[in-house]
């Protein structure tokens, strides 16, 4: 192992994109506890690892807070940023000079280090172009020289394997890439196939590649793993996975025990395979249904969305067997903090006499919403003829109400619902499930989920 790779290895994170330029790069430094709070990567996909580099003074962001991941990086800048990212490199290469660099220039000191140290060069005809944007295939060609990577299979088997634009790779480029390729340092968004590897680098993309070239392999990685390109299956997490959720709409769900209904969670952490790597972001949302099970309901899982993308996943929860008498008065406090299943709902409807029951908002789904909607401003007499009595939880609250007034302010859809409205009753059920989403709707993965595409 080189000396210079040895290096590497014990290099924490000390990134710094405390470059000075008089165009794109902020020229006053930001305090660390302002880089946290940068206003405009929030939902970005490099999120987690600029804000790692901002909470430490690593990354600059703008005096307005802002820290622009789409602007560009100039060759000068890059400079700058090698340096401060590398400050105890090897410098073994020769003292370079340059025609179009003068020694006042504000960059200078900057790229004749990051030429001493093997992270930069210039061109043939002797010019460093230090205000060209720098393309992502000379970034990553710039940190694979540096950090001595070479790689240790064909270059063009490598290269065809990761990437579907590989014959767009500058002939210079590809042995160092498919090198870096190897070590998991490509990151590409949005779709890990391809490189673009001529694409001007943005500042994301260079804090992304940075985060990979600095991480240790036993340091978890700060990007999703299905952006991270290499021959490794780091995007697969094993049946048995399990994955905390919340839910944002309501404190808790109620639901007939016999009632189905679609429901979407959020992520509330991030989700990470064996080799630590992120494979599901913290947010990403899970859609699925309750379903009726032994006398109780269960989370069963279809789909996640990460950054906008569907992919099939196969997860349940516990059944939830924890039941509440329909007698029961707190029924009617619980409510008004609740979602209610569209079956519940649509019984409500019809069961309060003259007191009144508003559906404020019908989450849309099956026959369900519309048949909730059409009810919506009805006369409740009208409604009672039309509406299913005791076919969810309104049988047992309709009785509790006196003379106040409930709001369903949520409404769950679901198949049952439709048998609700459609006159179907079920005057034996007594009892209603109250799910806590947070701390019974807990996750675990009945199939592996391979989500990167390889």
């Amino acid at each position: 192992m080189s000396t210079l790779r040895k290096w590497q290895k014990k290099v924490s994170l000390i990134l710094g994109l405390g470059i000075t330029s008089t165009a794109a790069i902020p020229l006053l430094s930001v305090p660390a506890s302002a880089q946290a709070g940068l206003s405009d990567i929030q939902g970005h996909w490099a999120q987690s690892c600029i804000q790692s580099l901002a909470q430490q003074g690593i990354i600059n962001g703008y005096p307005d807070r802002s820290f622009r991941p789409n602007a560009p990086v100039s060759r000068a800048e890059y400079a700058t940023l090698v340096g401060n990212a590398f400050p105890n490199a090897p410098r073994n290469q020769s003292v370079r000079s340059f025609r179009d660099v003068s020694s006042n220039f504000w960059a200078y000191n900057a790229i004749r280090t990051a030429t001493q140290t093997g992270f930069l060069t210039g061109y043939p005809d002797g010019r460093f172009q230090a205000s060209q944007n720098i393309p992502r295939a000379q970034v990553l060609v710039s940190l694979g020289n540096g950090l001595d990577y070479a790689p240790n299979g064909s270059v063009n088997a490598i290269l065809d394997r990761n990437f579907s634009d590989a014959g767009s790779i500058p002939s210079y480029a590809r042995r160092t890439i498919a090198a870096a390729a190897e070590n998991q340092l490509v990151v590409n968004y949005p779709n890990v196939r391809y490189l673009n590897p001529n694409q001007t680098a943005t500042r994301a993309d260079v804090a992304a590649f940075l985060c990979q070239a600095l991480k240790s392999p036993q340091q978890a990685s700060l990007l999703s793993s299905q952006y991270i390109a290499g021959d490794f299956d780091a995007s697969a997490l094993t049946a048995g996975t399990t994955v905390p959720v919340t839910y944002a709409e309501a404190d808790r769900v109620i639901v007939s025990p016999k009632e189905t209904a679609a429901l979407t969670l959020t992520v509330n952490a991030n989700i990470r395979d064996r080799n630590n790597n992120i494979v599901i972001p913290r947010g990403s949302e899970i859609i699925g249904e309750l379903q009726p099970r032994d006398g109780g309901s269960q989370f069963v899982a279809s789909t996640v969305v990460i950054d906008g993308q569907d992919y099939p996943i196969q997860a349940f929860s516990n059944v939830i067997t924890r039941t509440r008498s329909i007698n029961d008065p707190s029924l009617v406090s619980l409510a008004r903090n609740s979602v209610i299943g569209a079956a519940a709902a649509a019984g409500i409807s019809g069961l309060v006499g003259n007191r009144t029951i508003t559906a404020e908002k019908v989450i849309p789904g099956a026959a369900v919403g519309a048949a909730i909607e059409t009810n919506r401003g009805r006369a409740v007499n009208a409604i009672a003829r039309d509406t299913v009595i005791g076919a969810a939880l309104a049988a047992g609250l309709s009785g509790l109400i006196g003379d106040r007034t409930i709001t369903a302010e949520k409404v769950l859809s679901g198949a049952a619902s439709g048998a609700a409205i459609g006159g179907v009753i079920d005057p034996n059920v007594k009892r209603v499930v109250v799910i806590e989403p947070d701390a019974d709707l807990t996750l675990e993965l009945s199939q592996s989920l391979q989500l990167a595409q390889r």
